[in-house]
Parts: structure tokens; sequence; C-alpha cells
């Protein structure tokens, strides 16, 4: 099995334990959540690799940050994460590859994610995870484009952002070539 199909089958086992853990049948949770029943069900069950629209919705839904979903499917927590050991996941479609860079621990409120757009990649967001998210955008390569509400904001290398999400947000690498960011995550 590659490592993005373990990651898969950890990350299904862990959204069916939430489910189950706050009694909500797939149906509940669909309404919850505004995905479709089947859509779960192939996420819960990892045959199929989620979205990183899905799993923004489903974070919202359980008062989670992506980073806490991922660290929770983890081994216990560590001080220290080797680069070489640090959680990549990647919602292939839509050209976006998400690194995990700090240690995972469920007990703290801030993080640290390396995130990496393909040219031409286009992220939009519903709703934030958990509403009132601090976030710091340090863009390290390429040309990002984010639209926090309907503010838009263009963003060049070394540029750095800082956003209290509350709604809909959206990423978009503008430039010919990838989009290389750290994103620094503060839950309320």
């Amino acid at each position: 099995m590659r490592n993005e199909e373990h990651v898969d089958v950890l990350i299904g086992t862990r959204l069916a334990e939430l489910r189950a853990q706050h009694g909500w049948s797939l149906g509940e949770l669909a309404e919850r959540s505004g995905v479709s029943r089947s859509t779960l069900s192939r996420a819960e069950r990892a045959e199929t690799s989620p979205t990183a629209a899905l799993l923004n919705r489903l974070c919202h839904v359980y008062g989670r940050t992506m980073s806490q979903l991922l660290s929770e499917v983890e081994a216990a927590p560590v001080p220290l994460v080797r680069a070489g050991e640090q959680q990549v996941w990647q919602d292939r479609a839509a050209g976006f590859v998400r690194r995990s860079v700090s240690p995972p621990h469920t007990g703290l409120r801030g993080e640290l994610v390396e995130g990496r757009l393909t040219p031409g990649a286009d992220l939009a967001y519903d709703r934030p995870p958990v509403p009132g998210l601090e976030q710091h955008l340090w863009l390290l390569a390429g040309a990002l484009e984010v639209t926090v509400g309907d503010r838009v904001h263009r963003l060049d290398p070394g540029d750095c952002l800082r956003m209290r999400v509350t709604g809909a947000t959206r990423f978009r690498c503008t430039g010919p070539d990838e989009a290389r960011y750290v994103l620094a995550v503060v839950r309320p």
C-alpha cells in the first residue's frame, strides 16, 4: 500500500470514529455538512481520497482544523518531527499539496503548514473549519491571489497576509510557476 493510500485509510477510519462519537448517521452528517451520503461513505471506507473542500466541510462540522484532524491519525505526539516524517496530503484534482510542518498535537492552538499550488490551481472554501481562525500566510515562491470574504489580496514572494477567517476563502495560483507558502494557523 502506498503512503497516500495508507493516509486515506487512516483519515477514513478517523472520520467514521468522529461520526460515531457524535451519534450521527450518514444522513445526519450529510445534512450538517452539505456533503452527499455516498461521498461521505466512500471517504470513510477510503474508496476515494477526500478533497481539501470535503475535509474542510467535515472539519467545520467537527470543530477542528485540518491539521488537527490529520494529527489525530498520527502516533503519539512528539516534540520534533523530521522533514521526511512530516505528514503530506494531496488533493491531486485541485493541484494542492499540504505538509503539516508542526509536530502533531491536538492540545496546541498554533501550527505551521506548508502549502503548494500548481499553476492555475484554484481552491475555494465556503467556510472555515473553525470560525474565527487566525491565519498568517507567508508566500515563499510564485504568485498567489487570496480572497477573504469579498476582498482580494495579490501576493508576491516575501509578502505576508494576516487574516481572521469567518467566511469563504479562495486561494488561486496566478503565476506560471508553483505557489509555495507557509501558513501559520492559530485557533481562537
